[in-house]
């Protein structure tokens, strides 16, 4: 072919991988919920470090998300032949690669652009990028609690923002980190699942079904213990008290003002399901009551940390498929 025949195809080529990129982006603010421009923590400049994938990390969340891990530096290798991978399963995949690739700007507190994104997205997949972004978004909140913006449309930057009021957008902690809204969500419905008031030892032992114990440090969220009984008691979102009349002394929590002004039980119970793949109404006493304090006609029960708390119960926590686990006795069935 001549050179000036190529040269034009080339360049063609070019201007027609823009105007892909162009309704890629275009899609993916449909996708997206915009808010206005923000300039906090992103006129931070932070040097970022050495490149090393989330899902490295010794955690279950990513088994949460799809039973798998992805080396974000393997991305290409693992999609090179995506013509034999079943489309659905590919869109799983690629979604979690950028799962992986906005917890890690949130986590040094960097905005994630588009071009950031358009690195492991091939040009045969650009129609397919907002069903991916869709589904990451989804992910996000599923596990992490936190929403997906677009917080800059000039710039084309998103940014993870924290369903909760925690400091520091959700990393409760001064500096860098990951989001502890989540978890925190998870402890809530714990506690409404138990009666609206739950044992420290029954906390643990269900917290242990996610690899998460008392007194050792966590690659999310650090130190649980101190997070729990110490972060979110001083900030009002969980109540931490003696039980009455025990010895040696036992501890209870209770949901906190926080929690009561931020959310309510029907968010919460719908987050533990979302995560256990089930409905809601998978629990009739519970829905139904969380029904009520939606409606905001169970307004008693705002007033339960200064109420006398049922006594301990015996609790056989049981697995559910979604890796998540409940007290048995709140089960509708055995599962």
């Amino acid at each position: 072919m001549p050179r000036g025949q190529k040269s034009k195809l080339n360049v063609r080529g070019a201007h027609r991988q823009a105007r892909n990129y162009a309704q890629a982006f275009e899609d993916a603010k449909e996708t997206v919920e915009p808010t206005e421009e923000s300039s906090s923590e992103s006129g931070d400049t932070l040097e970022v470090p050495e490149r090393q994938s989330v899902s490295t990390m010794n955690i279950n969340v990513f088994s949460i998300l799809d039973g798998r891990s992805i080396d974000l530096g393997d991305a290409e290798s693992h999609f090179r032949n995506y013509h034999t991978i079943n489309n659905q399963d590919l869109l799983a995949r690629k979604a979690l690669v950028l799962v992986q690739i906005l917890l890690k700007n949130y986590k040094i507190k960097q905005l994630t652009t588009m071009e950031d994104m358009m690195q492991v997205i091939d040009k045969e997949e650009i129609n397919d990028f907002p069903e991916m972004l869709r589904k990451a978004a989804e992910r996000l909140a599923d596990v992490f609690a936190v929403e997906l913006r677009e917080v800059e449309s000039s710039r084309r930057v998103y940014d993870l923002i924290s369903k909760l009021k925690l400091p520091n957008n959700g990393r409760v902690r001064a500096g860098q980190g990951f989001p502890k809204t989540g978890f925190l969500m998870t402890v809530l419905g714990i506690i409404f699942m138990s009666g609206n008031c739950a044992r420290e030892e029954d906390i643990w032992r269900t917290l242990r079904y996610m690899g998460v114990y008392s007194g050792k440090k966590h690659q999310i969220y650090g130190e649980p213990r101190k997070l729990i009984t110490q972060n979110f008691v001083k900030l009002k979102y969980l109540e931490y008290r003696q039980v009455a009349n025990s010895n040696p002394p036992q501890y209870e929590f209770l949901w906190g003002p926080k929690a009561y002004a931020e959310t309510n039980k029907m968010t919460i119970l719908k987050f533990v399901a979302k995560v256990n793949d089930i409905p809601p109404s998978y629990f009739p006493d519970l829905y139904e009551e969380a029904l009520k304090d939606d409606q905001g006609k169970n307004q008693s029960n705002r007033n339960v940390s200064s109420a006398f708390c049922p006594k301990a119960r015996a609790f056989t926590f049981v697995m559910c498929p979604g890796l998540a686990c409940f007290p048995a006795q709140v089960q509708r069935k055995k599962i």
